[in-house]
């Protein structure tokens, strides 16, 4: 088993589901007549992923996921986006507690995140930018409202102690804003929000192809936030800077990066408490 899925079913008590999975791997490799590799380590934490081959040769990917909120819409994510800058949907199975998808194999499948961060901005955005599009009529993804609106009350519930490494006005501003941002757009597209280099595969059918999408529908300006999180260094050191940069990249008011940056930062700072000082530096003047 993929050593970040056993943790992380540890952690969540999952590891009843991770006994099922020879089963379940056994079904559906009969069942989609495929042949099937060792799954990929150290791999993810809510996924089996493994290499397979259909019955006509061609290279796939099996992922089986257990059931989780943040993941409930990838599969519809990927129909619409239908392979334009992300991988190909194949086939999709649902069980009570399982999700099967069978997807395009990126080769050689190297991530951008071995890439130099300042490349990986430029492949972001222009990612991104291909992404973003007006879902179509009676689609299933949620809002960026309703996600922006259980993150405030989650944090809202943890222990003052828990939030103490933050100003408490700094935490009211950040959270207040985190419930009124997604209604202050102007626009409204289909969202990956997760998009990150670890997410950003090498491939033959294209340069770059985005796995992993977690779709919700609202404001593009929050789409880049999980990217800026994960340039660790630059945004500590300069988080206006960073935020301006890719805002131009992506034709965003960098205003409105900064105050969705400062919100994300609030929200995750209970967690990541490095990300104090980002707060207190990016914060609304």
């Amino acid at each position: 088993m993929p050593q970040n899925l056993v943790e992380a079913a540890e952690c969540e008590g999952r590891q009843a589901w991770v006994a099922t999975l020879p089963a379940t791997v056994s079904e559906l490799q009969e069942r989609w007549s495929l042949t099937v590799g060792e799954p990929f380590q150290p791999g993810g934490q809510t996924a089996w992923v493994a290499p397979v081959a259909d019955h006509a040769g061609a290279e796939l990917v099996l992922k089986v996921a257990w059931r989780h909120p943040e993941a409930a819409h990838e599969a519809d994510g990927l129909r619409e986006l239908d392979g334009d800058g992300a991988v190909l949907l194949h086939a999709v199975m649902e069980f009570d507690d399982t999700i099967a998808l069978l997807l395009e194999r990126c080769v050689p499948g190297t991530t951008l995140a071995s890439r130099p961060e300042s490349e990986q901005d430029c492949v972001i955005a222009g990612l991104l930018h291909r992404l973003w599009r007006e879902p179509a009529p009676g689609h299933r993804f949620r809002s960026l409202q309703l996600m922006c609106d259980e993150w405030a009350e989650e944090f809202e519930q943890r222990a003052p102690r828990v939030r103490a490494s933050l100003d408490p006005g700094l935490a009211r501003e950040g959270i207040a804003l985190l419930r009124t941002l997604p209604s202050t757009a102007d626009r409204s597209v289909l969202l990956c929000t997760d998009l990150h280099a670890g997410n950003v595969l090498a491939a033959k059918r294209e340069p770059w192809l985005v796995i992993d999408p977690k779709p919700y529908v609202g404001d593009p300006t929050y789409d880049p936030l999980q990217h800026l999180l994960n340039c660790d260094e630059r945004l500590r050191a300069d988080p206006h800077g960073l935020a301006m940069r890719i805002a131009d990249l992506l034709g965003l008011h960098p205003d409105r990066l900064l105050l969705w940056l400062f919100a994300r930062c609030v929200k995750e700072s209970p967690d990541w408490p490095a990300l104090a000082e980002v707060v207190r530096r990016s914060a609304p003047t």
